[in-house]
Parts: C-alpha cells; structure tokens; sequence
C-alpha cells in the first residue's frame, strides 16, 4: 500500500507543479503561497475531522511537538523558494532541481536516522544527480 501511496504522491505533485506554473502567472510567489497553503489547511483539518482524529490531539508528545513545528518551517521555506523559483525559471528545469530533496532526504536520513545507505542507494543518489543536470543544462 505504501508504494501506490507513495506513488501518488508523486503524481499529485506533478499536477502541483504544473497547475502552481499556470496559476502563478501575474501572482506574487509569497501570495500564491500563502493561497497554496491555506488550500492544504483546510484539507488536512478536513481529513482530521473525517477519520475523527481530532481528539488524539492531547496525546501529542513535546518532542513531536518540536519537530512537527520544524517540519512545518522547512516546508513553509521550501514552498517559498519552489514558488519564487517556478515564478522565474521553466517548470521542466525548476522541478528537477527540487527534485533533488531525494538524494538530500538518503543522506540526511543516513546521517542522522541512522538508516542503511547501500551502495544501491549510492548509485541510485549517483543517477539523480546526473539525470538531473543532464535535465537542466
């Protein structure tokens, strides 16, 4: 089940960059990222009042607290910096380079989650980066 989720992911996320290129158009980058986002707001509260979630709430530790609060920054940078890129640059060159969260998120979870880096990993990390620069040059 993972893969299929994972997988559309990756398609709902092709769709974001396409609509976001379409409809940044004549928009600030910081604007249509705060629209973006309120979008997901009222979604992702949506799904919690759904699958009746809301209660579980008080059940929060403060260590996930913390770094729940920390993703959310990271995101919100990274929305602002994506936007402001895909205002500037073509969707076809601005969205590889993101991409490249994939070979970030293997080293940083090697560095610090202490997950196995294989040498499948290695060369998959290899093939990222060259597919894409080989994209945007």
């Amino acid at each position: 089940m993972w893969f299929w989720l994972a997988l559309g992911s990756a398609v709902f996320a092709a769709l974001t960059s396409i609509l976001a290129k379409i409809g940044i158009e004549g928009v600030g980058s910081n604007l249509a990222t705060a629209i973006r986002t309120m979008v997901v707001v009222v979604m992702a509260w949506g799904m919690v009042f759904i699958t009746h979630q809301q209660n579980d709430i008080k059940f929060i530790s403060q260590k996930s607290w913390i770094f729940l609060i920390l993703s959310g920054l990271a995101t919100g940078v990274s929305w602002l910096c994506y936007y402001k890129a895909l205002q500037m640059g073509d969707a076809s060159k601005v969205v590889p380079i993101d991409k490249l969260s994939v070979v970030i998120t293997l080293l940083l979870a090697f560095i610090f989650l202490h997950e196995e880096f294989t040498v499948k990993s290695a060369i998959g990390c290899v093939l990222i980066g060259v597919g894409t620069l080989l994209m945007v040059l």
